[in-house]
């Protein structure tokens, strides 16, 4: 039967980049493992076909001669790679099934090196902070629990005069090498020892505060500085504050996420701050200096004559300071001009005075509006006329 073309088989193109190829092999390799499909011909098929394709255009040299000559090309030169003879040179081939089923392939062994120190878990905790904290910066306390070595058994998770012993299944490593064969020779899994948890030590006797763990989640009580500037979102990492690490390995990070509330007068967006303000009809017509509410406190600003509402004015510096920069953002005052809704008989009396010395008749009997609508259509017929 005619093999099919090797860039078919991954369903790369032509013109694939390493990666591309690399990628589409992963994703098929794992798909059609012998280990994972068992007493499957078919899938043992495939997945001897795309390491062959794969053996092929994953190499510079042969897949030059692959895309001049074809199969004919890169059998001259293989050396039965892909035939009967089995797979020659695994190289990079070789690196990816290991990477992705954690073994050796073809013969090749893992080394089974027990894994050295590993670093501890990092740890998130929550803070809330007013608009006024977050804008200024503030110095909070926080409290959260991470794991501490047992102070009754000082971390060895024996009770006291308990012996600790090696483990007999995993000889100390914590490690069992797990073997399975495949179509390829020997595949070799490592995973930690179910017998001593992975720690390579049997305790006779457990401490019985840990209960022969060693460790017990004790609460933490730090200071910290919140910057000024910061925003719902941002965090800040604490390093070497979570959990312990295990085999000696460091400790793990806290990272401090915050959450900014609102404020009952301010709005805010980045650096800068908005608000309103009301005044009444007579400050928007006459100006006057009005007091203005600000992060710092309260300032006195003049409104100009023939404010309208709506009016926005910028307060430059007086917005949030700016994240470990230098500088703040501005704030905008929008004016609201505020109509009266109750009015006494003296005012709606000086209003009325107000309106007709504008030239406004406000609450007299209104003109004879059909004279105006006749008047208004014969305008519009003579000018259509002329």
């Amino acid at each position: 039967m005619d093999k099919r073309d090797y860039y078919e088989v991954l369903g790369v193109a032509r013109g694939a980049s390493e990666d591309e190829i690399k990628k589409a092999f992963r994703k098929l390799a794992m798909k059609y493992h012998p280990d994972k499909n068992p007493d499957d011909k078919e899938a043992e098929a495939k997945f001897k076909e795309i390491n062959e394709a794969y053996e092929v255009l994953s190499d510079t040299e042969k897949r030059n001669l692959y895309d001049q000559f074809g199969h004919a090309g890169v059998n001259q030169n293989s050396g039965g790679y892909g035939g009967a003879g089995g797979f020659g040179d695994f190289g990079g081939f070789e690196d990816i099934l290991n990477e992705m089923f954690g073994g050796g392939f073809g013969g090749f062994r893992s080394s089974g090196r027990r894994s050295g120190p590993a670093k501890g878990a990092d740890l998130r905790v929550d803070l809330t902070l007013t608009f006024v904290e977050a804008a200024f910066g503030v110095e909070k306390k926080i409290e959260f629990y991470r794991t501490e070595d047992c102070h009754t058994c000082g971390g060895t998770g024996a009770e006291e005069g308990s012996k600790v012993n090696t483990c007999s299944q995993c000889g100390g490593s914590g490690e069992v090498k797990y073997a399975q064969r495949s179509l390829f020779g020997e595949t070799i899994s490592v995973r930690p020892c179910q017998a001593c948890g992975g720690t390579g030590k049997t305790i006779e006797k457990p401490c019985h505060t840990c209960k022969g763990k060693g460790k017990v989640k004790k609460k933490r009580t730090i200071d910290i500085k919140i910057p000024a500037g910061v925003s719902t979102g941002n965090q800040m990492t604490l390093r070497d504050e979570g959990d312990l690490g295990s085999k000696g390995g460091p400790r793990g990070d806290v990272y401090v996420v915050l959450k900014v509330l609102g404020h009952e007068i301010f709005k805010r967006d980045g650096n800068d701050i908005f608000c309103d303000i009301e005044i009444s009809y007579a400050q928007a017509v006459l100006g006057d200096e009005v007091i203005v509410p600000t992060l710092d406190g309260k300032v006195s600003y003049k409104i100009p004559e023939g404010t309208p509402s709506g009016k926005t004015f910028r307060l430059k510096g007086k917005g949030v300071p700016v994240l470990n920069g230098y500088g703040r953002g501005d704030q905008y005052v929008r004016v609201i001009v505020k109509i009266p809704t109750k009015l006494s008989e003296k005012q709606k009396e000086a209003l009325k005075a107000y309106s007709e010395a504008m030239g406004e008749k406000v609450g007299a009997e209104k003109p004879d509006q059909s004279k105006g609508e006749k008047k208004f259509f014969e305008k519009v017929k003579d000018a259509f006329n002329n």
